[in-house]
């Protein structure tokens, strides 16, 4: 087992004006706890070399930084989970921040509880208008069933990269999948949640920016991962055998966020097969208020 206890990794990708802020945010605590920071750069074309390098000599010796060639956020993070030498792992991205204090209240909560594999903590929004607000750790469901439900199909347990601190051996079953570019971290948590210990963290680890522009409302990559993206989710190796009932449901529910994604983006076509697809697979969609009075209006679209 390595001596390092956490690994901050921060992906960056053209992110050359917020890198600066995350970088530090990390800096300002790494001797809080048996810590180490790394940048991995995703082949940016704007100014994040230069601005890594001048990183490099501002805090020399502080962390480590590599140059890859662009491969999108998967590529990034298993290259981290590569490259790490902690036993915990935190991804955070380089337009958010840490909280300060995180990396200690961390240390102290591995310390008290050996046997987590999954920390969920509590962070910040940050919005444009300079608004924040605040979102704390609730309480996990006990069994792997209830939180895997609450994970995909409920929406009752939430998990924000930057907030999050997994162990390096919960990506035994499966690391980031290359082919999902804004739904890649759901298979991971997705299997996390179903075979690992799990706890919460009732403190503030990051500070996330929101964006109108963020990778989660990209409408061209959300329909390129799909609903085939459900397969991934449910692969044998990631998904426990007695927790492959719940495909049908969460396939009914993929359908109805691609639905809303499609309908937020004005693409009435494809917004009707999705939900009438909901529907087909789960009937019970149909009871999902906030989806149906959508489709209702698209009756006079």
């Amino acid at each position: 087992m390595t001596e390092m206890l956490v690994s901050v990794i921060i992906p960056a990708y053209n992110y050359a004006e917020t890198l600066p802020r995350a970088v530090n945010s990390v800096i300002a605590q790494l001797g809080e706890a048996q810590a180490e920071l790394l940048v991995i750069d995703d082949g940016s074309t704007d100014a994040t070399p230069q601005v890594v390098e001048q990183l490099l000599v501002e805090h020399a010796g502080a962390f480590r930084a590599l140059r890859k060639p662009n491969g999108g956020l998967s590529s990034v993070r298993n290259r981290g989970i590569e490259e790490a030498r902690g036993q915990y792992l935190i991804f955070l991205d380089a337009d958010d921040e840490m909280a300060p204090g995180a990396l200690a209240a961390v240390a102290r909560h591995v310390a008290d509880n050996p046997e987590s594999r999954l920390i969920i903590g509590g962070h910040w929004s940050v919005f444009s208008d300079g608004r924040r607000v605040q979102h704390s750790a609730t309480p996990l469901p006990v069994t792997p069933r209830e939180r895997v439900r609450g994970y995909l199909l409920e929406k009752t347990v939430s998990l924000s990269n930057g907030a999050c601190v997994m162990h390096r051996e919960v990506f035994g079953p499966g690391n980031y999948p290359l082919h999902l570019r804004n739904v890649e971290d759901i298979p991971v948590f997705a299997q996390v949640l179903a075979r690992f210990p799990c706890s919460t963290l009732d403190q503030p680890l990051a500070l996330i920016h929101k964006h109108d522009d963020s990778m989660r409302h990209d409408l061209k990559q959300s329909l390129a991962a799909g609903v085939e993206m459900v397969d991934e989710v449910f692969a044998p190796a990631r998904m426990p055998a007695e927790l492959q009932d719940l495909r049908q449901a969460f396939t009914a529910q993929r359908c109805l966020s691609l639905f809303r994604d499609c309908y937020s983006a004005g693409d009435y076509v494809r917004a009707k097969a999705f939900y009438a697809r909901a529907v087909r697979t789960n009937f019970f969609s149909i009871m999902r208020w906030s989806y149906t009075r959508k489709a209702v209006r698209l009756l006079f679209k």
